[in-house]
C-alpha cells in the first residue's frame, strides 16, 4: 500500500515488526523483573525478622532479661507435647501464668501482624491481623476450626522452644534469655523450610513434599486452612528426599540481633517433640510437621 506525503499510517509489516520487538523485550525483561520482585520480598522478610529480634530483646529488657514463653504447645501443666514452631496462637494456655498467643507477649513491641508474615509466602493468612489484635481472646469466625482456634504462621519461632535434633540425637533448646545459657541455641526466628508436613497430603495425597514460605524452583502452593497460611511446596524428585536439591535462600535471626542468609545445604533436621524436655520426637508420618530444617549453628 502506497502512502502520500501526509499519510502517517503504519504498514502491516511495520506493525508486526513493532509487535515482535515488544514481545522480545517483554520476554527478556519479565524474568529480570521477577527476580527483582523476589529479591525485594526477601529484603522485606529479613527486615521483618530483624524487627522481631529487636522486639524480643525489648521484651527481655523489661522482664529481667527473660524471653517470652513459647506458645507452640498442646496440653497443660507438665503434661504437654510440642507443636510446630510456626504457632502464633496456641491451642490453650499451658498454665494460668502462660499466654497462648505470641501477640499477648509482643503486641506492645510489634503493632502490626504483617511483621509476623513472610513477605514471600503465596498469601497472608486471612485473619492474621484480627488474631494478632485479639491475642488470647481470639475466636475464629470460620466454622470447623475447633474449640481452641489456633493460628499457624509462616516463620518458625524458637525462643523457649524445644524439639529433637536428628543429627545430635539430642534435644534442641531454644534461647530463654538475652545473655544466653550453655547448651541453648541463639536462634530466635527463621523462615519455615521443611519436608513431610501433614498439609502436603491435602495437595499431593502424600506428605513427601518440601515446603517453605520462601518460593523455590518448581514450587506450587500447598493451600492454607482456616487456621493457617499458604506455603510454597514441591514433591520430592528423588528417593530418599534430598533437601540439597532445593535451590532456596532463607533467613534467620539470632539473639544478638543479626539476621543471616542460609541455604538448604546449611541446615539440620529438627523433629517436633512429644515430651516437654524434647527428648522424644514424633515418628515419621505421625508428627504434625515432619522435618523442619534449622540453620546450622
Amino acid at each position: 500500500m502506497s502512502r502520500g506525503p501526509g499519510n502517517k499510517a503504519f504498514t502491516l509489516i511495520e506493525l508486526l515488526t513493532v509487535l515482535a520487538v515488544i514481545s522480545l523485550l517483554t520476554a527478556i525483561l519479565l524474568p529480570a523483573l521477577s527476580k527483582v520482585k523476589c529479591a525485594a520480598r526477601a529484603l522485606v522478610s529479613a527486615a521483618n525478622q530483624r524487627q522481631i529480634t529487636q522486639a524480643i530483646g525489648a521484651y527481655a529488657g523489661e522482664n529481667n532479661e527473660w524471653f517470652p514463653e513459647s506458645v507452640a504447645t498442646l496440653g497443660t501443666s507438665a503434661r504437654f507435647s510440642w507443636r510446630e514452631p510456626m504457632v502464633l496462637t496456641g491451642f490453650q494456655k499451658r498454665s494460668p501464668h502462660h499466654r497462648r498467643s505470641v501477640s499477648d507477649y509482643l503486641r506492645e513491641y510489634i503493632p502490626t501482624a504483617k511483621t509476623l508474615s513472610c513477605a514471600s509466602a503465596p498469601h497472608a493468612y486471612k485473619y492474621l491481623e484480627d488474631a494478632w489484635l485479639a491475642g488470647d481472646a481470639w475466636d475464629n469466625p470460620s466454622p470447623d476450626t475447633g474449640y481452641e482456634d489456633p493460628v499457624f504462621g509462616t516463620y518458625c519461632l524458637y525462643w523457649n522452644y524445644r524439639g529433637y535434633l536428628m543429627d545430635r540425637q539430642a534435644p534442641f533448646m531454644g534461647p530463654d534469655r538475652s545473655f544466653g545459657e550453655r547448651g541453648r541455641s541463639t536462634l530466635l526466628i527463621s523462615d519455615y523450610f521443611g519436608f513431610g508436613h501433614w498439609r502436603n497430603e491435602l495437595t499431593y495425597g502424600t506428605r513427601k513434599a518440601f515446603g517453605s514460605c520462601e518460593k523455590f524452583s518448581g514450587a506450587g502452593i500447598t493451600a492454607g486452612t482456616p487456621v493457617s497460611s499458604d506455603y510454597w511446596s514441591r514433591m520430592a524428585l528423588e528417593e530418599p528426599a534430598d533437601r540439597r536439591s532445593v535451590q532456596i535462600v532463607l533467613h534467620a535471626g539470632y539473639t544478638d540481633g543479626h539476621v543471616a542468609k542460609y541455604s538448604a545445604e546449611q541446615t539440620r533436621v529438627l523433629k517436633v517433640a512429644i515430651t516437654p524436655d524434647g527428648s522424644v520426637p514424633y515418628p515419621d508420618n505421625v508428627g504434625p510437621a515432619g522435618d523442619i530444617y534449622l540453620p546450622l549453628d
